[in-house]
C-alpha cells in the first residue's frame, strides 16, 4: 500500500509507514499498527484509538509496553539482520506523558547494541507533544529452533525484506 494515499479516518500515517499483518499474535491488539522499515532500523507507530485507551481517554500504560516491547525486539532483530523470535528478558518504561485519543505515536529506537546472545535496546514513544515515554529492553538471541510456532519467520515485524 504507497503510503502516500494511506489514511484512517481523517488522519495521516506519515510517509514511508505500511500497515502491520493481522495474525501477529498479542500483537493484533495494537492494530491498526503501522511499521517503517530503513536501513538504519525499525519504527512502529499507532493512532490512539478506543482499543488503545485507558478510561481516561489516553492510551493505555500496557498499550505503550506493549509499542515499546515490539519496537524494541525488531530493532534488535534488524540491526542483527535475523527474523523474529527474540524473547524480552527484561523491559522497562517510563511513562512522560500522555497519548491522547486520535495521537499519532511514533516508537523509534535509539541505541541498539547485539552480543553474542542478548541484543539491548532503547528509544523513545513520541507524539506531536513530546516525549510520551521511553523504554529499555533486553532479549534473548536463541541458537536453536525451539521456540517457534508454526512457520519460523512467518510475518517477522523486525526483518529485513
Amino acid at each position: 500500500m504507497g503510503s502516500d494515499n494511506n489514511t484512517t479516518g481523517k488522519q495521516r500515517v506519515p510517509a514511508g509507514f505500511e500497515l502491520v499483518q493481522t495474525g501477529m499474535g498479542f500483537t493484533d491488539n495494537l492494530q491498526p499498527l503501522y511499521r517503517r522499515v530503513r536501513e538504519d532500523g525499525v519504527t512502529f507507530g499507532l493512532f490512539v484509538d478506543t482499543q488503545h485507551a485507558n478510561m481516561m481517554g489516553i492510551c493505555h500504560g500496557g498499550a505503550l509496553m506493549t509499542l515499546a516491547d515490539i519496537a524494541a525486539a525488531s530493532g534488535v532483530n534488524h540491526a542483527r539482520g535475523a527474523v523474529g523470535g527474540s524473547p524480552t528478558i527484561n523491559l522497562s518504561l517510563d511513562f512522560i506523558g500522555a497519548g491522547k485519543m486520535g495521537d499519532w505515536l511514533e516508537a523509534s529506537n535509539s541505541e541498539v547494541t547485539v552480543k553474542r546472545r542478548f541484543g539491548f535496546c532503547n528509544g523513545l514513544i513520541v507524539s506531536e507533544r513530546g516525549i510520551v515515554a521511553r523504554y529499555n529492553g533486553t532479549f534473548y538471541l536463541p541458537d536453536h529452533d525451539g521456540m517457534w510456532q508454526g512457520e519460523k519467520g512467518s510475518g517477522a515485524l523486525g526483518g529485513r525484506s
